[in-house]
C-alpha cells in the first residue's frame, strides 16, 4: 500500500474535483444571472446542464451494459477513469471559447461535459477506492474520500469568488467578468490533465467484476428501491437547490441585501455544513470507546467549522456573524449522537429537524433566517449513505442494478432547483420560494417512516444495519 501511496491520493483527488464544481455553481449562476440579465429560472440552468449530465451518463452507461456487458469492466477500470478525466477536462476548455463569444448556450455545454466525465468517473472511483488496498478497510477509505469531497465543495466557491471578483472587500468586477472565467478553467483544465497523467504512469489495482448483468429490471420490484429512487432524487435536488438559489435569497433586503459579488462565503459555509457532517459521520470506522466517541462528535464538527471561519478569514470575507451558526453545529452534533447506527431512524430524525428550519427559515428574517436555510447543510450531509442503505437492503442478486438506477435518479438536482428558480420568479420573491425545500425533506421523512415497515414485512430487521456507503 505505501508504495501505491502517490496513486490514491491521485485517485482521491477525483472526489475533490467534483465537489469543487459542483459547489462552485452557486457562484456562476448569479454571475450567469447578472451578465445574460437571465431569470432565475434561466440561471438554474446550469444545475440542469450539470446534473442532468450525470443522468445521461449513468442511462447511456446502464443501458450499454444490459446490451453489450459491461464496458468499464472490457477496458479497465483505470482506463474508464482517466476518460472520465480527459472529457471533463475538454469541458473545463470549452469554457474559453464559450466565454469568448459571450455564450450562455455555450457555457451550459462546457458545464454538460464536465458533468459527463464525472457520471463515468462517479461509476469508477468509488468501487476503485474500495478495491485499494483490503477490503475490510473499504469502507474508512469511502469516507477518507468523501472528506476530500466536501473539502472541495467548502473552498470551491471561496478561490472561484476570488479568481472572478478580487478580495470581498475590493470594488466588484463589473466588466469582463467572462473573460475572468477563463484563467480558472485553464487551471482545472491543466489539474484534470496531471491527474489522468498521474493515474496512467501509476500502479493501480486491477478491479474486474464477473457478476453476470441481468437484462430485466428486476430490481424495480421492490418497494424500497423505488421509493428510494425517489428520495434520492429529492435528496440531490434539495441540497442543490438550497445553495443554487441562495444567491437571489441573499439579494433580498430582508435577509442580507448583498449582490453576488459578496456571497461566496455563505456558499461556503453551506457546502462546509456538509463536510462538518460527514467528518463526524466518518467517525463511526474507528473503534473509539463510547465515551471517546462521543467526546469526537461534539469536537469534530467546531474543528471542522473551525476550517470553514479560517479559509474565509483568509480570503477576506466578513465572517464575524458565522457566530451565530454555532448553535446550529451542536444542535447537529446532539443529533449525530443519540440518532445511533440505523439508517431509517437517522434519516426521519435529520429529516424532521431539517423541515423544522426551512419552516423557521421561512417564517423570519435576517441571520435566523439565512442560517436556519444554510443548516440545511448539517441534515443533509449524511443522508445520502441513509437512503442508499435502505434503498438496496434485501435486493440480493438485483443489488447492482439497483445501485445502478439510485444513481441516475442524481437527476433531481437537474431538476429541482430550476422549478425552485420558476417559483422564485413567479413569487416575485426568493425567501418564499423556500417552501420547496420544506417539501423536499417532509418526503425524506416520511420515507425514513415507510421503508422500516416494508423491509419488516419483508423480514429485514435494521437494528444491525449500517449505512456505509458514502456519497
Amino acid at each position: 500500500m505505501q508504495k501505491l501511496q502517490s496513486s490514491f491520493v491521485a485517485l482521491i483527488s477525483v472526489f475533490f474535483f467534483w465537489g469543487f464544481v459542483a459547489a462552485s455553481n452557486g457562484i456562476l449562476i448569479p454571475l450567469f444571472k447578472d451578465k445574460f440579465t437571465l431569470s432565475q429560472f434561466q440561471s438554474q440552468l446550469v444545475d440542469l446542464a450539470f446534473y442532468a449530465a450525470y443522468a445521461v451518463g449513468s442511462v447511456v452507461y446502464f443501458f450499454t451494459s444490459r446490451a453489450i456487458g459491461d464496458p468499464i469492466d472490457k477496458i479497465g477500470y483505470k482506463k474508464a477513469l482517466i476518460l472520465g478525466l480527459l472529457i471533463s477536462a475538454s469541458g473545463s476548455l470549452f469554457f474559453i471559447p464559450a466565454a469568448s463569444f459571450n455564450s450562455y448556450p455555450l457555457l451550459l455545454c462546457a458545464l454538460f461535459v464536465i458533468g459527463l466525465g464525472f457520471a463515468l468517473q462517479q461509476i469508477v472511483a468509488n468501487p476503485f477506492v474500495i478495491n485499494f488496498g483490503a477490503k475490510e478497510t473499504g469502507a474508512q477509505r469511502l469516507n477518507l474520500a468523501g472528506g476530500i469531497n466536501s473539502f472541495g465543495t467548502t473552498i470551491g466557491p471561496v478561490i472561484l469568488s476570488y479568481a472572478l471578483f478580487g478580495n470581498i472587500n475590493a470594488p466588484a468586477v463589473t466588466e469582463n467578468n467572462l473573460d475572468a472565467v477563463k484563467m480558472p478553467a485553464l487551471i482545472l483544465f491543466a489539474l484534470f490533465i496531471l491527474c489522468a497523467a498521474i493515474l496512467w504512469f501509476s500502479k493501480l489495482p486491477a478491479v474486474t467484476n464477473s457478476e453476470k448483468l441481468d437484462k430485466d429490471l428486476g430490481a424495480l420490484k421492490y418497494p424500497q428501491l423505488t421509493l428510494g429512487m425517489i428520495a434520492i432524487f429529492v435528496y440531490v435536488g434539495v441540497e442543490v437547490s438550497i445553495q443554487s438559489n441562495m444567491g437571489a435569497l441573499l439579494a433580498m433586503p430582508e435577509i442580507k441585501g448583498v449582490d453576488h459579488t459578496k456571497i461566496s462565503h455563505f456558499i461556503s459555509l453551506y457546502w462546509g455544513s456538509l463536510m462538518i457532517g460527514r467528518w463526524t459521520g466518518a467517525l463511526a470506522v474507528f473503534n473509539f470507546s463510547k465515551n471517546i466517541k462521543i467526546l469526537m462528535q461534539m469536537l469534530t464538527p467546531l474543528l471542522a467549522f473551525g476550517v470553514i471561519y479560517g479559509v474565509n478569514y483568509l480570503r477576506g470575507s466578513h465572517v464575524e456573524d458565522f457566530i451565530f451558526y454555532i448553535p446550529y453545529i451542536l444542535l447537529a452534533s446532539v443529533i449525530f449522537i443519540f440518532s445511533g447506527d440505523n439508517p431509517a431512524r437517522t434519516l426521519l430524525i435529520l429529516s424532521v429537524t431539517a423541515c423544522f428550519m426551512m419552516i423557521i427559515g421561512l417564517i423570519s428574517t435576517g441571520n435566523l433566517a439565512l442560517y436556519s436555510f444554510i443548516s440545511g447543510g448539517l441534515f443533509c450531509s449524511v443522508m445520502w449513505p441513509c437512503i442508499f442503505a435502505l434503498a438496496i437492503t434485501g435486493l440480493g442478486k438485483y443489488t447492482n442494478q439497483g445501485s445502478s438506477l439510485l444513481i441516475m435518479m442524481i437527476l433531481g438536482g437537474a431538476l429541482i432547483p430550476p422549478f425552485q428558480g420558476y417559483l422564485v420568479d413567479l413569487l416575485k420573491n426568493a425567501h418564499q420560494s423556500y417552501i420547496v425545500t420544506v417539501c423536499c425533506f417532509a418526503y425524506l421523512a416520511w420515507y425514513a417512516y415507510k421503508v422500516t415497515s416494508i423491509l419488516k414485512k419483508q423480514g429485514i430487521s435494521l437494528d444491525s444495519e449500517q449505512a456505509s456507503l458514502t456519497h
